[in-house]
């Protein structure tokens, strides 16, 4: 089975409801002056051997202040969310300079290396590996040796298939394919290791810097 996917930063569902919220209060707004502006002169003009029907004129009154309350509650409640979200950022300070394990699976050449913690459910037979640069180019490709079920690790040693030594500070996905005795794909996970050196609030989302690489503080799953 094809390792876990490296982690993507997705647009955040904060930011967007924002977004909307405003919009629906500066559409409200324009359909209040609207509103109040017909309702006048429906006022205005009316018969006076027929006048407008009290229940219906509060039932509209009543009807569009209950969507600006409404939206109004949505506002506060992002309020809310962004608030939370800030203390993530707070929290998540305090991996600064400690050793952090996070899900994923892309890692920074460092040194000349590259290291990836993986995890099989269940003793493979065969297992290839396959690092690709950002662009998802292949770069290397080879057999790994099975060590049974559990956690593991594999280090690149930062050459191509040709022998040449890559460029220290590029970024590079591993993907492992593991097989059983019978040919079925085994479950691989993939994660990585190193100093946590910073941490950033993106479109509403934490991020922590692992060993150079950027991810969510969701996918973080150990700290030493």
């Amino acid at each position: 089975m094809t390792a876990t996917s490296p982690l993507t930063t997705p647009n955040s569902t904060s930011a967007q409801t924002t977004t909307t919220i405003n919009n629906s209060l500066a559409q409200l707004a324009d359909n209040s002056q609207t509103f109040l502006t017909l309702l006048t002169t429906q006022l205005q003009n009316q018969d006076p051997l027929s006048p407008l029907d009290t229940n219906q004129f509060t039932a509209q009154l009543t009807q569009m202040t209950g969507v600006e309350q409404q939206l109004l509650s949505n506002q506060l409640l992002q309020q809310l969310v962004n608030q939370n979200t800030g203390g993530g950022l707070v929290g998540a300070v305090g991996l600064v300079g400690k050793t952090v394990s996070a899900t994923d699976a892309t890692a920074q050449l460092q040194n000349g290396s590259a290291t990836w913690q993986f995890s099989t459910a269940t003793p493979p037979a065969t297992m290839t590996a396959t690092v690709a640069d950002s662009s998802g180019n292949t770069v290397w490709a080879g057999g790994l040796t099975p060590n049974g079920a559990g956690a593991q690790s594999f280090t690149w040693n930062g050459e191509n298939q040709a022998g040449v030594q890559r460029t220290n500070g590029g970024t590079y996905s591993l993907t492992i394919n593991a097989q059983n005795a019978t040919g079925a794909a085994v479950p691989v996970s993939t994660a990585i290791q190193g100093t946590a050196t910073a941490v950033q609030q993106l479109n509403g989302q934490t991020l922590v810097t692992v060993g150079g690489v950027q991810v969510p503080l969701s996918s973080v799953t150990s700290v030493n």
